[in-house]
């Protein structure tokens, strides 16, 4: 059975037990969630939900989520970014999946620092866990364990949540993976950060986790390089459920911190009509196009080397109502196979899976 998909059974009177406590009443009294993290004015986390990171390679988002981390070990304002937890929920978990001991290490020094705390002893509210040798499954456990056996969670990072699958297109994994978090949130009551890379050719966050991720978390920030400077970084909010908040820039100065460019000014659009954004198989082609494409296709044949793909879902798109040239079902067939709506197998044949989800 695919890793991530176990499902246990749940008898009748259990499901019954469930349904019950889901039944909201207008009568009842539902507490606001309180409110831990906020830019300006602008609320970017609360207790019982998560946010993340998002951004291209050496962008500098482990430096922007030490801000964040610093803000709330200090509970006060580090960069944008200001804290107020609980006296109950003052203990964070960092977790690295990625770096080595050392790496990690300089981390955790920047968030001391940050914080203006001493770097010469551990602090008793912070703990930081190195998972880089551990197995997917052996993380979650770890996380998992830690989550559950640590007195006054208020926060907790995951600084690279796609080490948590073994395939970042992999619907059910994606699925269980933003599950847990969902669970360690709402039952904890506490905010979890975690960070993802984007995808290299658009802004989306990497794979099929990347999409339940942004679909499910209250804040998405982006970290990217200042077009102009690349030694800048900017924030902003690509997707929040409060008010949005003017996007701010910081670069890492001589003590190798990040520190706040002062009257950052964001580069505005050009008048006049916007340039042409490349061909995008996500944006412009809907789902259903995508199917009826993909079953014309292989109601012929199971399976198709890669130029004779390429002919016969130009003569599938065009059918459906997509016309698509050479040029573009190249970029169709590679978001085609991301998805995993066709599998590619031994580097040449492709098929479709029968498993597949948009």
């Amino acid at each position: 059975m695919e890793y991530g998909r176990e499902r246990s059974p749940i008898k009748r009177e259990e499901a019954w037990q469930l349904w019950q406590q889901s039944i909201l009443s207008i009568t009842g009294n539902y507490e606001k969630a309180p409110e831990v993290f906020k830019i300006d004015d602008t609320v970017i986390g609360t207790l019982g939900n998560f946010s993340a990171s998002i951004g291209k390679a050496k962008s500098k988002k482990t430096f922007n989520v030490s801000a964040i981390v610093a803000a709330a070990l200090k509970n006060g304002k580090v960069l944008n970014y200001s804290a107020s937890f609980p006296s109950d929920k003052s203990t964070i978990i960092y977790i690295d999946t990625e770096q080595s001991p050392y790496h990690c290490l300089k981390v955790m020094k920047r968030i001391f620092q940050l914080a203006g705390l001493s770097t010469e002893a551990n602090h008793p509210c912070f703990k930081f866990l190195a998972l880089r040798k551990n197995t997917p499954e052996e993380r979650i456990a770890i996380i998992n364990e830690a989550i559950y056996g640590t007195d006054n969670v208020g926060l907790v990072v995951i600084d690279g949540i796609r080490d948590l699958v073994y395939d970042i297109n992999g619907p059910s994994e994606s699925t269980y993976i933003i599950s847990k978090l969902m669970q360690w949130t709402d039952e904890k009551q506490i905010h979890l950060h975690t960070i993802l890379h984007q995808n290299k050719g658009d802004e989306n966050a990497r794979g099929h986790i990347g999409t339940e991720l942004s679909n499910k978390a209250e804040t998405i920030l982006q970290v990217e390089k200042d077009k102009a400077d690349s030694n800048i970084s900017k924030v902003e909010a690509v997707h929040i459920r409060a008010m949005d908040f003017k996007p701010f820039a910081f670069r890492i100065n001589e003590q190798a911190l990040p520190e706040i460019v002062e009257d950052y000014v964001v580069e505005e659009s050009k008048p006049g009509r916007p340039p042409k954004e490349p061909f995008d198989p996500y944006k412009e082609i809907k789902v259903e196009q995508h199917e009826k494409a993909l079953r014309f296709v292989f109601a012929k044949k199971g399976v198709y080397g890669y130029e004779e793909l390429q002919e016969a879902l130009v003569e599938a798109y065009n059918e459906v109502g997509c016309p698509i040239g050479r040029n573009k079902v190249t970029k169709v067939i590679t978001f085609l196979r991301n998805k995993r709506m066709i599998l590619q197998e031994n580097g040449k044949k492709y098929s479709l899976n029968p498993d597949r989800h948009y």
